[in-house]
């Protein structure tokens, strides 16, 4: 798919669109069944020019599986919720359960899970607050046996349908699909911006949005372990914003009459080149 809008952003990375299917695509990157891995790591290869795929047995990790559309996974992280609650937040050091998991799997996982999983994340501030995380997240078990992220500008729109577009952008290009985004929104407060796992939020917290009376976009990448676990691929100055679709194809039609066009915009964009 030719998009005039990524033209006018001049974006470094292609937007990754988010496809569910029944079929998998051939020479697509995947996890090893039951390997762990990140979300993220695909998204950023999708957007830069790879095809990958997901399945109930290749998400990458509980979080992962998660924000995919696979279900409610969190039951089957070590422990159960009940460890996955204390490991987000205060650990499941003193709690006799949790210890015991610990032992376990200690000589399975890597140091730092192992310490995270005994002294917690500290993302949220008690196992009962995660627990309420968990109960507010839009967790879907989706109708397909695949979710792939493909390279829109590969994406051939008479046979495919994405859920999500997602754009990795500098600060500029995220105020400006911000901007976009409002563009004709009755209640110009149209993007969002949950507490939630990288993945979550290019995944999940779209695909409910999507279903909404005025769809929004998703601010994302604001985990700070999915921002450590992408460094290496993409560096910091970047976060992601996901746009169901149809609100997608709509700040597409826009782009061509907005402030894309404008002089400030040229402006900025000019100056950010020069430095």
């Amino acid at each position: 798919m030719k998009s005039v809008l990524c033209e006018l952003l001049a974006l470094e990375y292609d937007p990754v669109s988010i496809i569910w299917s029944n079929q998998k695509p051939e020479h697509a990157i995947e996890f090893k069944p039951g390997k762990w891995g990140c979300v993220v790591w695909w998204l950023i290869s999708s957007a830069k020019g790879k095809t990958a795929v997901f399945s109930r047995e290749s998400y990458g990790c509980w979080g992962g599986g998660v924000g995919l559309g696979f279900g409610n996974l969190y039951k089957d992280f070590p422990g159960g919720e009940d460890c996955f609650c204390r490991f987000l937040s205060t650990g499941n050091k003193g709690h006799p359960a949790g210890e015991a998991v610990g032992e376990k799997i200690k000589d399975f996982v890597t140091p730092e899970f192992f310490h995270d999983f005994m002294y917690g994340e500290g993302y949220l501030s008690t196992p009962e607050q995660v627990k309420n995380f968990i109960c507010k997240l839009p967790i879907i078990d989706i109708p397909y046996d695949y979710v792939i992220f493909k390279p829109l500008s590969q994406v051939k729109r008479d046979v495919e349908q994405p859920k999500t577009v997602v754009f990795l952008v500098n600060p500029n290009q995220f105020s400006a699909l911000i901007i976009l985004a409002h563009f004709r929104s009755k209640t110009m407060c149209r993007v969002i911006a949950p507490f939630s796992a990288g993945c979550q939020t290019v995944g999940i917290w779209s695909y409910a949005s999507a279903d909404t009376d005025e769809p929004k976009a998703v601010i994302g990448m604001t985990d700070i372990s999915a921002r450590l676990n992408a460094n290496k691929q993409i560096g910091d100055n970047f976060l992601s914003i996901a746009f169901p679709w149809e609100l997608f194809l709509e700040i597409e039609e826009d782009a061509p009459n907005s402030f894309l066009v404008r002089d400030t915009w040229k402006k900025l964009t000019k100056e950010r080149g020069k430095g």
